[in-house]
């Protein structure tokens, strides 16, 4: 994937997990990364281990949206990847979720997410890639989950319409959705070994996902090789969503 080397690359959310290890990925195979996060020192930790440049903001924030903007085009000019990471899942029945609870999920994994991309796009080139994290929550409906679920549903149509919108600049528009992968947010969830089985029981591949795995993929999208994939699901998950 030499065909990365000098392109400007922005990893939401990149200071763990999946974002972390696109962040590696791209950064190994000749891009110039930004990861951002709202947590300095987590930030500035992952940006040195990874040799990138590291930027706080809150996806949740429009003004952070807008600042980060303001100084990735100052430092960087245009940008030709755009990883929409950064995400957060909380649990609950429908019947006890919070008004606290549903905003919060929202506002990061949906308003931060679409505002992410509206603030971003006169500054992508022609021809970049963005690619958004879905998830297989949005196709398998697991109970408990219905904000979180509903937040990648709606990023998953937005992709869809972007795609479009974009298609006269030769943007291409695609998401990612995991299944169950081993990172921070699996482990906190604090799956006891009876709920990891059952989360294992229907997978039909019996195993977690590596952040590794799905990195690969979502830096494949970001290729030259993917020049004709757009608006576009990625499903991988082990087969789950079977």
């Amino acid at each position: 994937m030499n065909t990365l080397k000098g392109k400007i690359a922005v990893v939401t959310g990149g200071n763990s997990g999946i974002g972390y290890a696109t962040a590696k990925v791209l950064q190994q195979n000749g891009a110039n990364v930004i990861i951002t996060g709202r947590r300095k020192e987590a930030v500035e930790k992952a940006a040195s281990a990874l040799n990138v440049t590291g930027m706080i903001a809150d996806q949740s924030s429009l003004a952070d949206i807008n600042n980060l903007l303001t100084e990735i085009s100052a430092q960087f000019g245009k940008v030709d990847i755009l990883l929409i990471n950064a995400g957060i899942t909380k649990t609950a029945a429908i019947e006890s979720t919070s008004e606290q609870v549903f905003d919060e999920i929202m506002d990061v994994n949906f308003k931060g997410a679409y505002f992410t991309l509206s603030r971003f796009i006169p500054n992508l080139n022609n021809g970049a890639s963005v690619v958004f994290l879905s998830s297989t929550s949005a196709t398998i409906s697991p109970p408990t989950a219905s904000v979180y679920a509903a937040s990648k549903a709606a990023i998953n149509a937005v992709m869809k319409i972007a795609a479009l919108e974009l298609a006269p600049r030769k943007i291409r528009v695609n998401a990612v959705s995991p299944g169950p992968v081993a990172t921070a947010i699996i482990d906190k969830m604090g799956l006891n070994d009876t709920l990891e089985q059952q989360m294992l029981s229907s997978i039909p591949l019996a195993r977690f996902g590596k952040a590794d795995e799905v990195a690969a993929l979502i830096a494949y999208l970001c290729d030259d090789a993917a020049a004709f994939i757009t608006g576009t699901n990625f499903l991988i998950d082990g087969g789950q969503s079977i």
